[in-house]
């Protein structure tokens, strides 16, 4: 039997002693089906011979089959992933599972921060760790991004956590392992992208480089310290770090930079020699290290350029194992700066400022100074104006300008 399955036909059928289907006219492949008892589904059969249930007509209305039907006819055309295998997948796979079996083999060799998308889908696992990929729901999200919040989590902080368990299960379709996105529903919260800009006074930058230069002291002292105990026992005593240019540790050098560059500490951290053109004054941040994929050029200011030219100097006195730029005079390559920051700030008596927040100086001053925000954007290497427009309050100046146009004199 054929015509178009609606609820008006639905309420007209009568069972029959055998079970009959009715094929759809609007979409080929979505049956209904009838049985003695009365019970009545609907059937999607994506090949010959090969079919689907989708559901019961009391818990599904007709036209939500339908597009169910068309999603499966579509994901079975484009991927030629077996919808029945797909569905054993979904009750097989757990959430967890499915990370450590499936995606985190496929993130570590395709995202350039792996260990920050795995952590924040680790979050998850205590509220649908265990469940399966199917059993996924909008509303077990929904509810967790309220425990979230009300727990004084940054809507930004939750909003990435969804954004990575959503790509993960984007991935699980891709593979044939999960028929649709259970979070396709779920929007991110309204998050005020410009907010309040933390970047350093000029007091603040003062008391800074005051610390910067107490700390680098400071280690001198130790050594000559060190120094005096191991000749007076009879020890080699160890290189004496060198007053004024020379750097105790990479430190000093890599918050300047970032002052100067408005460099992620990442970048910072994988910048090499080879990326730095001293005869054009040029710093070029690779690709492979940016977050935006995307190669930039950055001019050198002079005390960047000092900076650089005095840890290149410093590099080539001292037996090194890679061409990194910062590391101390015994080698050592920084990975995590979290403790040094910290007692940097409570030295140089400064208040809730973060690495990264040197990166917002940066911005904050080449505004204030009076330069573009699309060159700002492109030092900074945003992909996109919207980043940049966070800072575009920092020039007052240009919004009186446009008020004043008001003016009847004018």
């Amino acid at each position: 039997m054929q015509g178009k399955i609606t609820r008006k036909l639905i309420d007209s059928l009568i069972p029959q002693a055998k079970p009959f289907e009715i094929r759809d006219t609007e979409l080929k492949g979505f049956i209904l089906r009838v049985q003695p008892s009365g019970v009545m589904s609907y059937i999607c059969q994506y090949a010959r011979g090969k079919r689907i249930t989708l559901g019961s007509v009391n818990v599904m209305m007709p036209v939500q089959a339908r597009e169910k039907a068309r999603d499966t006819l579509a994901q079975y055309v484009t991927t030629r992933a077996d919808p029945m295998e797909i569905r054993k997948a979904e009750r097989t796979h757990t959430l967890e599972s499915f990370v450590y079996e499936n995606y985190k083999p496929w993130v570590e060799s395709n995202l350039r921060r792996p260990d920050d998308t795995l952590s924040k889908l680790k979050s998850w696992y205590p509220v649908l760790g265990n469940n399966k990929l199917a059993d996924i729901k909008a509303w077990d999200v929904e509810k967790q991004r309220a425990e979230w919040l009300k727990a004084g989590a940054a809507p930004g902080t939750v909003n990435h956590k969804i954004k990575y368990l959503k790509a993960a299960l984007n991935r699980a379709i891709a593979w044939g392992l999960l028929q649709s996105n259970p979070l396709a529903s779920v929007k991110p919260s309204k998050v005020d992208n410009v907010g309040i800009i933390r970047y350093l006074t000029n007091d603040e930058d003062k008391r800074l480089r005051a610390a910067l230069d107490a700390r680098e002291e400071s280690y001198r002292e130790k050594r000559r310290q060190d120094n005096q105990w191991r000749i007076e026992r009879g020890y080699e005593p160890l290189p004496e770090y060198a007053a004024g240019g020379e750097h105790v540790n990479y430190l000093k050098p890599l918050v300047l930079l970032a002052l100067n560059t408005g460099m992620r500490r990442g970048e910072l951290f994988n910048l090499k020699w080879s990326d730095i053109d001293f005869s054009r004054k040029i710093l070029t941040v690779q690709g492979a290290t940016a977050k935006s994929g995307k190669t930039r050029h950055i001019p050198l200011s002079n005390e960047a350029f000092d900076v650089l030219t005095s840890c290149f100097k410093q590099s080539q006195l001292q037996v090194q194992g890679t061409e990194l730029v910062f590391q101390d005079a015994d080698g050592v390559t920084p990975t995590d700066i979290r403790y040094n920051w910290l007692c940097l700030m409570k030295a140089a008596k400064i208040e809730k400022f973060r690495f990264h927040d040197c990166r917002h100086t940066f911005a904050s001053r080449l505004v204030m100074k009076g330069v573009d925000l699309n060159t700002v954007r492109e030092l900074l290497g945003h992909s996109s104006i919207i980043m940049t427009l966070r800072y575009a309050h920092l020039a007052p100046e240009k919004l009186a300008a446009a008020i004043n146009m008001l003016n009847p004199d004018q």
